[in-house]
């Protein structure tokens, strides 16, 4: 059988309309499953089981299993980008917004079992998810950076060099290439990685002041 991975296929297929409170809750019930257990082993039978609900209520978040993998992976990076961002709106200051950005996504990530994080790697749509956020978190991480450097709250570095740097740590992080040379697992790399940079962009005494 011939089966389309093209992530913006899979993704509109996952969104799906607008959901009912009962939908929402139903796919952080999931969400909280398949970040303990993964997902690859689970039927819909079992899914119904653990959720008490009939296999026909969880056709109405998706068609398939296969698709109802995809909208839960969809919905827990999506509500964690919306947290991610709550926190940074009560941050003004640039080196805060970076801290309180990736302690966030490593705060977010923290729940992945081993078993979620492999269910990611081997399934072609899931994986596409994650590929793509961690695109859109590389290069919002980018932008912080070039701001604190911008304002002087950073000392003077290319913004686009360190972001680049630290895009391909994420990626690394993604791909597993940091967990498997390291054995740090996804949320305790991005801890890591926010240690780094902030050490690295902090002013020191003598640097000369923007402007």
């Amino acid at each position: 059988m011939t089966v389309n991975w093209d992530v913006d296929t899979w993704s509109a297929a996952a969104a799906g309309g607008p959901r009912t409170s009962r939908q929402s809750d139903l796919f952080d019930a999931l969400v909280e499953i398949f970040l303990a257990e993964g997902f690859a082993r689970f039927t819909l039978a079992d899914l119904a089981g653990r959720l008490r609900c009939s296999k026909s209520t969880l056709y109405t978040l998706a068609h398939s299993k296969e698709q109802l993998a995809v909208a839960v992976v969809v919905h827990f990076f999506r509500s964690a980008a919306e947290r991610i961002d709550d926190s940074l709106r009560s941050a003004p200051d640039p080196a805060d917004r970076l801290r309180r950005y990736l302690d966030g996504v490593a705060a977010e990530l923290r729940p992945a079992s081993a078993a979620f994080r492999a269910d990611l790697a081997a399934f072609p749509p899931a994986r596409a998810i994650y590929e793509r956020n961690t695109s859109i978190a590389a290069a919002k991480l980018r932008t912080l950076v070039a701001e604190g450097v911008a304002v002087g709250v950073f000392r003077e570095v290319d913004a686009r060099f360190v972001g680049q740097v630290a895009t391909l740590a994420m990626v690394g992080i993604q791909q597993g290439t940091i967990e498997r040379q390291t054995g740090l697992a996804d949320a305790d790399a991005y801890a890591q990685l926010a240690g780094l940079l902030l050490h690295g962009l902090a002013r020191r005494d003598g640097d000369a002041t923007a402007g």
